[in-house]
């Protein structure tokens, strides 16, 4: 069944139908076509458009398909174009002329505008929900590892000493604001397509404040034509899942960094680990890798709707189409990935020694040395070159800051006294750091509190 095709005299060319259908895609959104077709004829009812009969036939007619494909009796069939005609020709066939009714005051322009939009929705719902488990698990392991010094890079060099809650703080920040981001384009998109018609809306007196309030919008939308042509919900949606994916391959980076022979800061879970065909040593992190590498498909999908819509005049053109396919693919691809990596992180155990070491061999505590000699009277531009000089004889003599004598200490420089030892050792680097957002451990409980009421109090 087609919803056009009056006006034609020749049936569609197989191959011309086989480009142009969408049911091999769209029916994905099934519930939310059904769910935007009760609402439908509930208004037509109530406005006197409808008879009461004639929807009360519609909604079981529709209801008892929605029953029926979700428990495997109504499959999906080539000849039907879409999800809409799949519908309303099973519809008719089970309730007969009122299931012709179905379609007044209605355009497959609207419908399918509202069908992505209640399923962009439900999805930003579940997105949202898979982040704040991700959250939990971060913020577990950041209460755990409250001492556990490792080094900060820049650069990828070592840098100064931090805590691994600090470091994963750092992260637990980036999937906040994923998820605010994802707040964001939930409260601009929500709003009601339907009752948009074509373009132009329709002559029937529908009643589209109460269409979008049954449906959970804040209300209509304020223009028809920009109502059945708008995908920027779709492309902010894309936008925020490429930064999802780009903050979890970041992630991915360093673990696959801290998982090999050379870091050994932590070791992955077997259940998420593969081994070599050829290799029999090899414990790979190719979770990690797939997540990472899974990142440039979701760019994709962000680079192939802005590349689609940026030539599209009013209203609605068949290139919009395209958004379905390369968004559910996106969708489903950082869903697994957040599921994933949140097993992953959570099964992983890390070696404190090794990362504390790390950092007391990286010459961390460099900055210190030179903070410890400016705290004596020394300008920094000179404490500076004396802690350099400091590090060149450590590097010569292949040991960290720490084991140097006193003696080769007042060798660069005579302000150093017994105390510079607790000064650069790596609890004091780091917990005199104690300004908000800073590694120290007072900070750090204070940051780690704020997360876990925020997310255990939300609405």
């Amino acid at each position: 069944m087609k919803l056009w095709g009056g006006r034609f005299t020749k049936e569609t060319n197989q191959l011309v139908h086989n480009f142009n259908e969408s049911l091999s895609f769209d029916r994905k959104f099934y519930h939310q076509d059904i769910e935007g077709s009760i609402a439908h004829v509930t208004m037509l009812a109530k406005q006197g458009i409808l008879s009461e009969e004639d929807k009360d036939k519609i909604i079981a007619g529709l209801k008892g398909i929605m029953d029926d494909i979700e428990c495997g009796k109504l499959e999906f069939t080539r000849e039907h174009e879409d999800i809409h005609s799949f519908v309303e020709a099973h519809l008719t066939e089970r309730i007969g002329e009122a299931g012709k009714r179905l379609h007044t005051g209605r355009s497959r322009n609207d419908q399918v505008a509202l069908d992505m939009k209640l399923y962009t929705r439900d999805e930003i719902g579940e997105m949202d929900g898979l982040l704040k488990k991700l959250l939990f698990e971060l913020l577990a392991i950041m209460e755990n590892n409250l001492d556990t010094f490792m080094p900060g890079f820049t650069h990828l060099q070592k840098a100064q000493p931090i805590t691994l809650t600090h470091h994963v703080g750092a992260y637990y920040e980036m999937f906040t604001r994923d998820r605010s981001r994802l707040h964001d384009i939930y409260e601009r998109m929500n709003y009601c397509p339907l009752g948009s018609g074509a373009l132009a809306g329709t002559t029937y007196p529908l009643d589209r404040d109460y269409t979008a309030e049954l449906l959970g919008f804040y209300g209509p939308t304020l223009n028809s034509m920009d109502s059945v042509s708008d995908r920027d919900y779709l492309i902010e949606f894309l936008a925020a899942l490429s930064i999802i994916s780009m903050h979890l391959s970041r992630f991915c980076e360093e673990i696959i960094i801290w998982n090999t022979n050379e870091y050994r800061f932590v070791e992955l879970d077997d259940s998420y680990s593969t081994g070599s065909s050829i290799m029999p040593q090899k414990k790979n992190p190719d979770i990690a890798e797939l997540i990472r590498g899974k990142t440039g498909r979701v760019y994709g999908a962000l680079m192939s709707l802005l590349t689609t819509m940026k030539g599209i005049p009013l209203a609605y053109n068949k290139d919009m189409q395209e958004d379905k396919e390369l968004t559910f693919d996106a969708i489903d691809t950082v869903k697994g990935c957040i599921s994933l990596f949140t097993g992953m992180v959570s099964s992983m155990s890390f070696r404190k020694d090794v990362m504390e070491a790390s950092a007391k061999n990286g010459f961390t505590n460099a900055t210190d040395v030179a903070d410890y000699l400016v705290n004596k009277g020394v300008p920094f531009r000179d404490a500076h070159g004396i802690s350099g000089r400091l590090v060149l004889r450590c590097i010569g003599k292949n040991c960290a800051l720490d084991d140097l004598s006193l003696e080769e200490f007042k060798a660069e420089s005579e302000v150093f006294d017994q105390d510079v030892y607790e000064a650069i050792s790596m609890k004091t680097c780091v917990e005199k750091r104690n300004t908000i957002g800073a590694p120290g451990k007072e900070a750090m409980e204070k940051v780690v509190k704020i997360y876990r009421d925020r997310l255990e109090n939300e609405k």
